[in-house]
C-alpha cells in the first residue's frame, strides 16, 4: 500500500575548495548510513539523520531517536577528525514537556513539517504521542505503534510527566458512534464544541442529564449524547479480537472513501482500514502494509513457483487473516508489498480500493478482481498471534498508565 516515508536529510552547502574537508564528509555519510543500514533500516520507526554538514569547518551534528544507536555512532565516528556531535531525540526544545495528547477528532501526520507535504498517517482525539522536536508551527512525534512522522502544533496539546500521567489516570469516555458531535450545553441544539470520530477518547468529568460532561486535552468542557459513548475501561473490558468481531469491525466501513494515509472513518487507506480494524477490537498493529506483513504467523498460499495457489489460499486460510499484495510482482520476485486486505471466507476478502469493499480472488466469481489476485505475495495470521508487536490497547503505556 503505502511507499516508505524516508527521513531528509537537511544538508547544508559544501565547501568545493575544501577537498579534505569534503573527504572527511563523506566519511561521515557512510559510517551513517552503514549504522542505519544495519540499526535503522526503516526510517518510519527509528531515526538516524544527519541535521548539519559544514565541510569547512568540519562540524557535523547527527541526531537519532535510539540510545543504542547513539553510542554506536560515538564510537564509529570516533576515528573521524572534525566536531561530530550525536544528539538523541527528543531535543532539548520539547524536554520539558515531551508528550502530547492529540486535540483533533483526527489528526493529519505528514512525512515534513509542512500542510503541503504528503500525509503519512492519522491519529484519534485523546490519544497520547511522544513529542520529539519541534519545527517552526509543527512536532515531530511517535505515535502508540512507533510510527514517526510531522503534526501541527494546532493539533497536540504538549504536556509534562505529571500532566499526562494525570491525563491516562483520569476515568475517560471513548465515541463509538461513526460520527458525531460535541455540545457546549447538555443539550443537542447549543452550540457544536467539535466533530468527533468512532475512537475519540476524552477525560470524563461528570454527567447531565443524557450527556456526559468531558474534558478535552486543551481544558475545553463539552457534552455528549450518552447513547454515543461509553467507559473508556468498559469499553476495553469488551474488547476480544476474534475473528467474527474483526470482519464486522472492517464491514461497518463498507463504503468509506479511500485517503492516503487514513485510518479513521473519515477515510483510510489500505494498511489503516485494517490497522482501523484491529483498533476497534483493542489492539495496536503496526501502521504500513509493508510493517504488518513481517509480523504473525506465515499462512502458506503460494506454489513452488512462489506465484499465488487458490487452490492453497482456500485450504489455508482463515477468516481474518491479513493477503498482501505487491506491485509490478512479475517482474521482479522481491517486490515490495503495496497493498493489504482482510480475508472473509469462501475466496473473499475485504480492502481500501478506491473505497473499502468486497471482492474474491476465484475468477468465476462475478467480483473477482483479476488484479488484485495475481500479486498476491504473502498472507499472515494475527488473530491468536503472540507477535509483540500485535499489542493490546489495555497494555500499551500510551493509553494506560
Amino acid at each position: 500500500m503505502k511507499r516508505a516515508i524516508y527521513t531528509v536529510l537537511l544538508l547544508s552547502a559544501l565547501n568545493t575548495q575544501a577537498q579534505t574537508d569534503s573527504t572527511v564528509y563523506f566519511q561521515v555519510k557512510q559510517t551513517v548510513e552503514a549504522v542505519q543500514a544495519a540499526h535503522a533500516p526503516d526510517k518510519r520507526t527509528k531515526l538516524v539523520e544527519i541535521i548539519e554538514a559544514e565541510a569547512s569547518s568540519n562540524t557535523y551534528i547527527i541526531q537519532t531517536t535510539e540510545k543504542d544507536i547513539q553510542k554506536q555512532l560515538q564510537h564509529d565516528l570516533s576515528s573521524i577528525e572534525g566536531k561530530l556531535t550525536v544528539e538523541l531525540l527528543p531535543h532539548e526544545a520539547v524536554k520539558d514537556r515531551p508528550y502530547g495528547i492529540i486535540n483533533l477528532s483526527v489528526a493529519n501526520l505528514r512525512t515534513k513539517p509542512s500542510h503541503a507535504a504528503e500525509m503519512a498517517t492519522q491519529i484519534l482525539l485523546g490519544t497520547q504521542v511522544d513529542l520529539l522536536q519541534k519545527d517552526g508551527s509543527d512536532y515531530r512525534v511517535r505515535t502508540p505503534e512507533g510510527y514517526i512522522a510531522w503534526v501541527p502544533t494546532s493539533s497536540v496539546v504538549p504536556m509534562n510527566a505529571v500532566e499526562v500521567e494525570n491525563w491516562k489516570g483520569s476515568q475517560k469516555i471513548i465515541y463509538t458512534n461513526e460520527f458525531g458531535r460535541s455540545y457546549s450545553q447538555a443539550d443537542i441544539k447549543s452550540q457544536r464544541v467539535s466533530d468527533l470520530v468512532y475512537g475519540n477518547i476524552l477525560v470524563l468529568q461528570g454527567e447531565e442529564k443524557d450527556f456526559y460532561k468531558v474534558i478535552y486535552p486543551d481544558k475545553r468542557i463539552a457534552f455528549i449524547p450518552k447513547a454515543e459513548a461509553t467507559s473508556f475501561e468498559q469499553w476495553l473490558s469488551t474488547r476480544e479480537a476474534t475473528t467474527e468481531n474483526i470482519l464486522k469491525s472492517a464491514k461497518t466501513m463498507l463504503g468509506l472513501p479511500y485517503l492516503w494515509g487514513g485510518t479513521s472513518v473519515k477515510g483510510v487507506d489500505c494498511s489503516g482500514f485494517t490497522k482501523t480494524s484491529f483498533y476497534m477490537n483493542g489492539y495496536i498493529i503496526p501502521r504500513d502494509a509493508s510493517q504488518q506483513v513481517l509480523h504473525g504467523e506465515p499462512i502458506d498460499i503460494l506454489d513452488e513457483n512462489r506465484d499465488f495457489s487458490a487452490e492453497k489460499a482456500m485450504k489455508n486460510l482463515k477468516p481474518a487473516d491479513l493477503l498482501f499484495f505487491a506491485a509490478g510482482k512479475h517482474n521482479n520476485p522481491d517486490a515490495r508489498v503495496t497493498h493489504v486486505a482482510l480475508y472473509i471466507g469462501n475466496g473473499e476478502f475485504i480492502h481500501a480500493a478506491g473505497t473499502v469493499r468486497i471482492n474474491s480472488m476465484l475468477k468465476d466469481a462475478d467480483n473477482y478482481d483479476d488484479f488484485q489476485t495475481r500479486t498476491v505475495v504473502a498472507a499472515r495470521r494475527y488473530v491468536g498471534s503472540s507477535d509483540k508487536a500485535i499489542k493490546k490497547i489495555e497494555e500499551s503505556k500510551y493509553y494506560n498508565k
